[in-house]
């Protein structure tokens, strides 16, 4: 029988699916995000397994652990060096299918105003009725679609754009092999030509020393005047004062933003998602950190993180293995 804690709100939100996945047996308990019962605490520094998405040093560390399974792709927000050597540390994905949906909405909206058409129709308006010149509307088909990143979101956004017909630009640290899916592959060095293209521009890359403020007030001066720029990586991969102005100043035609540059401290708090003003401008589209939570991120990644436990407890290799052990379990 082994223990597993699921460690924080994000982390219960996968229990239900995790334990009709789970085949092995187990003994499992969720914990607060605040740890501060004694009962809580013993259980976090006793468990086999921890299922979290953040460590720190205020908190109880897992010291028998032989895995700490992150409920999330990104892992920031984990001390590795906090860890035991013997720890195996694993992420999960899941998410590209929800976010490259996302994408693809936010992208129709940009080209076809059925949220306008509905509003002036109930006003007894036609602005947009077959035969007005002046109400033509777009079509994604003929736009071009930058990704700066090609990992599984990347890859996801791309097999849906080319089905609607897109022209699909790669940017990327490595290589991209051209095919059904991808017209042309750029590295991160040579981005002019990647920015000066693409109608939409999709941001997927994680937040990493290279890529923090890649996306500046030169690419957005490289970028059409009619671009649209989605962020759906992390915020601060878009330098925040770049894309305000670029914004403000209609140096791009607008952005849709899911991903920011402040948080809540705490769940159900209000805040502000930047210092700047961004909700005050009419060509951004603001969304509060949503785009992968879904109901089927939920069980593909609750099946998956099933799957690591199973294989770790059977003499199995587990999934995505961020550091392997490297001391005795």
């Amino acid at each position: 029988m082994i223990d597993i804690v699921f460690h924080g709100r994000t982390a219960a939100a996968y229990l239900d699916d995790f334990r009709a996945a789970l085949r092995c047996e187990a003994r499992i308990r969720a914990v607060p995000e605040a740890v501060r019962e004694p009962d809580d605490i013993q259980a976090l520094r006793q468990a086999d397994v921890v299922v979290g998405n953040r460590l720190d040093a205020s908190m109880p560390v897992p010291g028998r652990a032989r895995l700490y399974q992150v409920c999330a792709t990104g892992y920031d927000r984990i001390d590795l060096d906090l860890l035991p050597a013997g720890v195996t540390v694993c992420n999960c994905y899941g998410h590209e299918q929800a976010i490259a949906e996302y994408v693809m909405a936010a992208i129709l909206a940009r080209r076809i105003p059925l949220a306008d058409a509905d509003v002036r129709l109930r006003q007894g308006q036609w602005p947009y009725r077959a035969g007005s010149p002046d109400g033509l509307h777009g079509e994604i088909g003929a736009a071009t679609l930058g990704l700066l990143g090609y990992g599984h979101i990347g890859r996801a956004i791309a097999q849906r754009a080319q089905a609607f017909g897109m022209r699909v630009l790669a940017a990327n640290r490595s290589p991209v092999p051209l095919s059904d899916t991808v017209d042309a592959w750029y590295g991160l060095q040579d981005l002019d030509r990647f920015y000066a293209d693409a109608d939409f521009i999709v941001v997927s890359l994680p937040l990493l020393d290279g890529t923090h403020g890649l996306v500046d007030a030169a690419a957005f001066a490289r970028m059409q005047p009619h671009a649209v720029l989605v962020n759906v990586g992390r915020g601060p991969v878009v330098d925040e004062q770049a894309l305000y102005d670029a914004l403000s100043r209609r140096r791009i035609g607008g952005a849709v933003i899911d991903t920011w540059y402040q948080y809540p401290a705490a769940a159900g708090q209000a805040a502000a998602p930047s210092r700047l003003p961004f909700a005050e401008l009419d060509n951004v589209l603001m969304t509060p950190h949503m785009s992968a939570w879904t109901d089927g991120t939920i069980r593909r990644r609750a099946r998956a993180m099933a799957a690591n436990v199973d294989a770790c407890f059977s003499g199995g290799r587990p999934a995505c293995v961020i550091r392997a052990p490297s001391g005795p379990a």
